[in-house]
């Protein structure tokens, strides 16, 4: 039995491609009217005494250990140990999306949803399954990944979980992942792909050119009459090192591409502003048509999944982030690490194009903290355990054929020596 206020929302979203696209359990999911909405109103009307919120509160303000306090002093009660809203703090939700436009100038003048916050990315991308991902509704992503997509997919959802070959003679696979997207909304009527950009192992971003084929592609298959559900997992956005890199999000033209393309972009300051353990993601979608209503019956879903959860994210991450966007030496800090970061990648980036291995071939790499090999001969599990026990060297066995590298942990005085053990290790073989 699905609740009158389920109904209420599927009813608005009637006829979109969100309706067409949405799993058996985003057709159930509601906001409820209990405390989370009383609360709301009782925080605007309740002039005399607020009992809503299990909260202690004295004159008005949440009480706060000094415990906590004197290793906060700068933060106020409200930005430390108040509950945050079910889907974030409403300043910095319109403050993110502004910095969005920011960095993709093209969605200027495009309508797409305020940012909803999270508890991290991986959060973005569980509650995006959620809505629209089950066990008809197979999921596609590159090969190879990262492992915590098939996670997702498979494991909390039932879905099947489909991959496209990432690289092929040395170049991302344009002809695969067409292939692959074409079969899905073939035989399902619609795809549900995740583009990965800078990727999770390979650290590879496409060019300027590559973007436009995949946007192209998606096109042809919206105008067949099939629904597309493009995500933009944008973790380590921004971070590219060479000049042909598209420098925009794909989610930037494919917002307003066509009604039938659902567009979401998954970003947050994890790694693009070096906050790994804040928690704090972005879930931000978009497509042609979408009415102000139907926004808000999608951000609605999107909160019941939140309340239905974790019910909402750490105060505390909000307003760091908050207050550290609004710092105007930030950026200025943020250029600084992204240029450490760009010489690692020098140097990784010199020594695979002056060294040979009979056994590693790398990847295409450009951008992000990664760079990963494909194992030609012998397993890469048995690379990875004689590093380690041998060398005391930490890489990342993704997949029997995969080693993934992550350059941006590894000191620039260290690159050389451990670059030459991983090579004379995989030799040894």
């Amino acid at each position: 039995m699905i609740n009158p206020l389920a109904q209420e929302l599927n009813e608005t979203l009637k006829g979109t491609v969100v309706d067409a696209l949405m799993s058996d359990m985003a057709k159930r999911l509601y906001f409820p009217n209990g405390i989370i909405s009383q609360g709301g109103e009782a925080a605007k009307d309740a002039t005399l005494a607020n009992g809503t919120i299990g909260m202690a509160v004295s004159n008005g303000t949440p009480i706060e250990l000094d415990s906590y306090k004197k290793n906060m002093p700068n933060l106020t009660p409200r930005e430390t140990v108040a509950y945050a809203k079910t889907a974030g703090n409403p300043d910095l939700r319109n403050l993110w999306k502004e910095k969005i436009i920011e960095k993709n100038p093209s969605l200027k003048d495009k309508k797409f949803s305020t940012p909803i916050l999270v508890p991290g990315l991986t959060a973005v991308l569980s509650y995006v399954a959620d809505l629209f991902v089950d066990a008809d509704k197979p999921l596609l992503a590159a090969d190879p990944s990262w492992d915590n997509y098939e996670l997702i997919a498979s494991a909390r959802r039932g879905a099947e979980f489909h991959q496209f070959k990432c690289f092929e003679n040395g170049k991302f696979n344009i002809p695969g992942i067409e292939k692959a997207m074409k079969a899905d909304a073939e035989k399902y009527g619609s795809v549900r792909v995740i583009l990965n950009f800078p990727q999770n192992p390979s650290g590879y971003s496409p060019t300027k050119d590559e973007a436009k084929q995949l946007v192209a592609i998606v096109k042809e298959i919206a105008e067949s009459g099939k629904k597309v559900l493009v995500l933009s997992d944008d973790a380590y956005f921004g971070l590219n090192y060479e000049d042909d890199i598209e420098p925009q999000s794909l989610f930037a033209y494919l917002a307003d591409l066509h009604e039938n393309v659902l567009a979401i972009k998954a970003d947050g300051p994890t790694k693009e502003d070096f906050a790994w353990g804040f928690r704090t993601g972005f879930i931000t979608f978009a497509s042609k048509g979408l009415t102000d209503a139907q926004y808000t019956a999608l951000t609605t879903k999107f909160m019941a999944a939140i309340r239905s959860s974790v019910s909402c994210s750490s105060t505390p991450s909000q307003a760091l982030v908050m207050h550290a966007l609004k710092d105007p030496a930030h950026n200025a800090q943020k250029v600084e690490l992204r240029a450490m970061l760009k010489r690692r990648y020098d140097l990784v980036r010199n020594f695979v194009n002056t060294h040979k291995s009979s056994v590693l071939e790398p990847l295409p790499f450009n951008s992000g903290y990664f760079m990963s090999f494909n194992v030609k001969t012998g397993n890469a599990e048995d690379i990875r355990k004689k590093l380690l026990a041998e060398k005391g060297i930490g890489i990342i066995q993704i997949d029997p054929n995969t080693l993934r590298v992550a350059f941006s942990s590894i000191d620039e005085d260290k690159i050389d020596s451990v670059y030459t053990s991983i090579y004379n290790v995989a030799e040894s073989m």
